[in-house]
């Protein structure tokens, strides 16, 4: 076991030092050596010795083991990097390949099931918090990394900086949102919960940003305290805001810059759950009487 782990340390410096060179997010390094690690488990001895029989048998295993297919090809993606880029050995990959994820439908509340859970949660702090991840249609993660500094009530916006991707953009504010966090800034600044530029929704220390994990936990607890029947996360608060804003005719490549979304196509899914669009349709088969 010594000598393995002998063999496998220089391998994982040099991972890292490639994620490094190139700039990975430090939550994909963590995934991407995750996966090799658990790859080498399933293996047995170092994986700079698997051969693409191996791979192929590890694909498998986690195909009988009930393995999602976005963690399927998370898995794939980031076996890849180590031995396309760190072992040089793209070859090996040949037999692993990514399986098709099955397209399903975001769960979308309407403006009255946003509304309850909303109201009901009884901390102010995550109150403000859920009605910027449903008001600028944020996600979690852009929700809990707000300064201060980023809410721009002269040009309304939200600053949203590195998003998914890795991208800066900027984020609605609308006045009754503005209002909201006006009120959260006055009650932390005069309780001490909030530093000069610091985080807009701290932790229990203020240096610290609350967690998503806190974030979507409150989230569940207000769904459930307003018996929300449908499944609720953070994320659905961002679906709602960007089928709401269909439904109210909001032009979809609008929707799409505010979202953050690199791709249309992305954005169009909302467009087969926005209801009140679908409504506005007339049947053929109302037309079949005057025939």
């Amino acid at each position: 076991m010594t000598q393995t782990l002998q063999a496998i340390s220089p391998l994982r410096q040099r991972m890292i030092d490639d994620m490094r060179m190139r700039q990975l997010a430090p939550k994909t390094q963590a995934n991407y050596l995750r996966i090799v690690r658990e790859f080498t488990r399933f293996l047995g001895r170092a994986p700079d010795t698997a051969s693409v029989e191996d791979l192929r048998g590890y694909q498998l295993h986690l195909v009988d083991h009930g393995t999602s297919p976005i963690s399927l090809n998370a898995a794939i993606t980031g076996l890849k990097f180590f031995f396309e880029i760190t072992l040089h050995e793209p070859d090996l990959m040949a037999r692993m390949q990514p399986v098709r994820v099955p397209r399903t439908l975001p769960v979308v509340l309407s403006p009255a099931e946003v509304g309850r859970p909303i109201a009901v949660t009884g901390n102010l702090k995550h109150q403000t918090a859920l009605s910027v991840a449903y008001g600028a249609g944020l996600r979690a993660s852009e929700v809990v990394a707000l300064k201060v500094g980023d809410v721009d009530s002269q040009r309304m916006t939200l600053r949203i900086e590195q998003g998914k991707g890795r991208k800066d953009r900027y984020a609605m504010l609308s006045p009754v949102l503005l209002e909201r966090l006006r009120v959260w800034w006055r009650v932390a600044r005069a309780q001490g919960k909030m530093l000069d530029g610091g985080w807009l929704f701290p932790g229990l220390d203020p240096v610290d940003a609350l967690s998503t994990r806190q974030l979507n936990r409150a989230i569940h607890a207000a769904a459930e305290a307003a018996h929300i029947d449908k499944r609720v996360s953070m994320h659905t608060l961002r679906h709602s805001f960007a089928t709401h804003l269909l439904e109210q005719k909001v032009d979809i490549r609008v929707i799409q810059v505010l979202l953050g979304h690199k791709k249309l196509e992305t954005t169009a899914l909302y467009a087969q759950v926005a209801t009140d669009l679908l409504r506005e349709v007339i049947s053929p088969l109302e037309n079949l009487h005057n025939t």
